[in-house]
């Protein structure tokens, strides 16, 4: 094919992306989902321009987004996976690495974490044969409670592991600075928190390892697609052979004989000279991506900055319509942790003890109104069915975390929401308080116009 070729295919595919008709919002018949992608003419000529290299695994875009992906995190190295869930299992597995000796983790280990959240932060923990502890979250942040970090430690501990929740980082300074000085491994799932800011620095280079999703619901979306970020070239390397099958070599697909010595080998009990291609030093997956996949994610992390932006302006902008309307007073509103750039996912509303409101109430009729809603994933981690068989450890109480699960839902604040969108969510939220309230006597709600 040429290059002329080439490029009138992506010119005629940027140009039928661009004349698909876009729907018109209709108040209380368009549907507003909670999370969503945003994709241009742009995304789609990248994804053409891969599939007609018919390179169906890994390749030129899969490299080129590693690369991009690692500047833009400001992490040396970032291995792509199929998923977010994904991530997280690579980037714990990795920790469990032979070729770590004495420092790698091991079944029977504790590792730290939060029971408020999504499953895979914690399921690789169980996975491993290791053994969760959980300690509560604050309910201004939905983010762990660091002081009880130090109570929590025993000398099975080994590892923390918790998620920047809803895009609001955690004090992750201060959990850094407790793994440090107890010589403990910090994942950083931020899975929910691309662009997210900690004192300056960027989520996720604090810790040892951590993790990103691309599914479509999150900043930016190749699909299905995930990554696993970190400094050191030792775990880079052991992340990409537990992710490639769990083989040695780190031949690229397609490569032969990097090393020079794919013959001259004597590893395990093999015989001398076996192909390095087929020996394997890990019990491992195959969770590699396509290269279409990586050419969208090459597209969409172009535009990051801006998604970021949208979303905190979404985040102002729903804050000061559900205070005009003094909704504040019936439910908890969320606030950044102290000395943060929060990259937000979701706007998580918490009924208040004693507002008289049924969340489960106040969700149906939201979503019979067509605004889409979620509930902060599990709630309880351990109130799900998953876990009913499952070792783990509690400190101390769960309290907010069983407030959160009973209480709390979020709403919207991806790029594809606007001022019309946010307008009619608040507004209608406003109803829906109003007619769950009426029951009740007077209240600040009470005349108020919808």
């Amino acid at each position: 094919m040429s290059d002329e070729q080439r490029s009138e295919i992506l010119r005629l595919a940027r140009d039928y992306f661009d004349s698909k008709p876009q729907p018109d919002f209709v108040p209380g018949e368009t549907y507003i989902p909670p999370s969503g992608k945003v994709m241009d003419a742009e995304d789609c000529a990248h994804l053409v321009d891969a599939s007609l290299d018919m390179w169906l695994t890994a390749g030129r875009y899969a490299d080129r987004f590693e690369e991009e992906l690692a500047a833009k995190f400001g992490r040396r190295y970032s291995k792509l996976t199929v998923s977010g869930s994904a991530a997280n299992l690579l980037a714990f597995a990795c920790l469990t690495s032979w070729k770590l000796g004495e420092k790698r983790i091991k079944p029977g280990d504790e590792v730290i974490t939060v029971a408020a959240g999504f499953p895979t932060t914690v399921t690789p923990i169980v996975q491993y044969g290791c053994i969760p502890v959980f300690v509560d979250v604050d309910l201004a942040t939905h983010n762990v409670d660091v002081d009880l970090l130090e109570a929590a430690l025993t000398d099975k501990t080994r590892a923390v592991m918790i998620a920047h929740s809803l895009g609001n980082p955690f004090d992750v300074a201060r959990v850094a600075a407790f793994c440090k000085q107890h010589k403990l491994y910090l994942i950083e799932d931020c899975c929910d928190a691309f662009g997210a800011y900690v004192q300056g620095q960027h989520v996720g280079t604090f810790g040892d390892v951590a993790t990103l999703s691309f599914y479509p619901a999150h900043h930016i979306t190749m699909g299905e697609g995930g990554a696993v970020l970190m400094n050191s070239p030792l775990l880079a390397k052991i992340a990409e052979s537990f992710r490639d099958w769990g083989r040695d070599c780190y031949c690229k697909p397609g490569l032969d004989n990097t090393c020079n010595k794919r013959f001259g080998w004597r590893l395990g009990q093999l015989p001398r000279g076996y192909d390095h291609k087929y020996t394997y030093s890990h019990v491992g997956y195959n969770l590699k991506v396509s290269d279409m996949q990586a050419a969208v994610g090459v597209s969409q992390l172009k535009k990051l900055d801006r998604f970021v932006q949208r979303r905190r302006e979404n985040f102002g902008g729903l804050e000061k319509r559900l205070r005009d309307r003094r909704l504040d007073e019936y439910y908890h509103l969320p606030e950044p942790t102290p000395g943060t750039e929060p990259s937000w996912f979701g706007y998580l509303l918490t009924v208040r003890d004693g507002a008289g409101i049924d969340r489960n109430d106040v969700v149906r009729t939201l979503e019979e109104r067509k605004v889409g809603t979620r509930l902060l994933f599990a709630g309880n981690l351990t109130k799900q069915p998953a876990f009913r068989d499952v070792e783990y450890r509690i400190h101390g109480s769960l309290t907010n975390t069983d407030k959160i699960m009973n209480d709390s839902f979020w709403i919207g604040v991806w790029p594809g929401i606007d001022d019309q969108r946010m307008d009619y969510m608040t507004d209608t939220l406003l109803e829906v308080t109003r007619e769950l309230l009426e029951p009740l006597a007077d209240g600040p709600l009470k005349g108020q116009a919808g």
